[in-house]
């Protein structure tokens, strides 16, 4: 395990409102290295750990903060990409080769909360946020039957790729958005009154989509979904954001952070493709990246929603 300070980091403040958001003497730190494809980070603040997904080595792994070490909590993972963490506290998990969004209870069982929609397996699921009303929201492109190597190699059901909602009550499985190419990350505005949604179509397609949209939410309803902003390095995949309304989303060079406006203020660099982030830390301040092989973070000024 290597832990400190790295070269090929650091920042490029693009504007005086990204430079305020860095702590001034703050840097990239690497926290850990080893891994095939890193994403899905998912906070748990009661325990000071992380989850997160080690897609192709079909694990999943946990760094603890209280003394920095890192465990394997769950190997085989069923290809497991996205995590969240529900309002009460518990891991909801998109899993690649089980075609499914399952649960993980404080007892360690697993519940499979969706696995089809209209009688047809999905293809495999990829990220997931979870509403205040306790509503499941995911996004199912087709990445994890496309090879053997996140998952395993098969045919759509469903025929396309959508975006999802489970209702916390019923467990109902209904289509929110069905006009991707390939929908992946996702996240609430602060006040829940957006959904903004990446599409990584142009990963498979020269022309297809390499941008996040924007809708306007209403209950279990979606309108809109305008082009928020267009990934210049690579592609956009997953983000959160923060208090202020700040989208901090992965790119091909590292991490980029837009006003709720669509403006790109600022960039984290990181030296390895980035998948994903989420904030964590005792006052959510901490940013934490995962590269393709390595765990990162950095301290900011800014503060990630709770999930409670």
């Amino acid at each position: 395990m290597y832990h400190g300070w790295i070269e090929g980091t650091g920042f490029d403040a693009r504007d005086r409102r990204f430079a305020r958001l860095l702590t001034g003497h703050g840097r990239v730190e690497r926290l850990w290295t080893g891994a095939r494809w890193c994403e899905g980070p998912a906070w748990f603040a009661a325990g000071r750990y992380l989850i997160w997904s080690d897609i192709p080595n079909d694990r999943m792994l946990r760094w603890d903060e209280t003394d920095g070490s890192v465990s394997t909590f769950r190997q085989p993972a069923m290809n497991s990409n996205g995590n969240a963490v529900d309002r009460e506290g518990r891991l909801v998990t998109c899993e690649h080769r089980g075609r499914r969004v399952t649960r993980t209870g404080h007892d360690g069982r697993v519940t499979v909360l969706a696995d089809c929609h209209d009688g047809k397996r999905f293809n495999s699921p990829n990220d997931v946020v979870v509403k205040s009303d306790g509503s499941i929201w995911f996004t199912d492109p087709s990445y994890g039957i496309m090879s053997d190597y996140e998952g395993d190699r098969g045919d759509s059901e469903i025929g396309a790729c959508h975006v999802y909602r489970i209702d916390g009550r019923t467990g109902a499985v209904t289509v929110v958005a069905d006009d991707f190419d390939m929908p992946n990350g996702l996240a609430f505005s602060p006040d829940e009154s957006r959904l903004y949604v990446a599409d990584t179509g142009a990963s498979h397609s020269e022309d297809g989509p390499r941008h996040i949209r924007v809708f306007d939410v209403d209950g279990d309803r979606l309108s809109g979904g305008a082009v928020f902003a267009e990934c210049e390095a690579g592609f956009f995949d997953g983000f959160r954001v923060d208090t202020g309304g700040r989208i901090w989303t992965s790119a091909g060079d590292g991490v980029d952070c837009y006003t709720p406006e669509g403006e790109l203020i600022g960039r984290i660099l990181i030296p390895e493709l980035v998948a994903n982030v989420c904030f964590g830390g005792p006052k959510l301040n901490r940013l934490l990246i995962c590269g393709t092989t390595s765990l990162y973070s950095c301290f900011l000024t800014a503060q990630g929603v709770s999930p409670v």
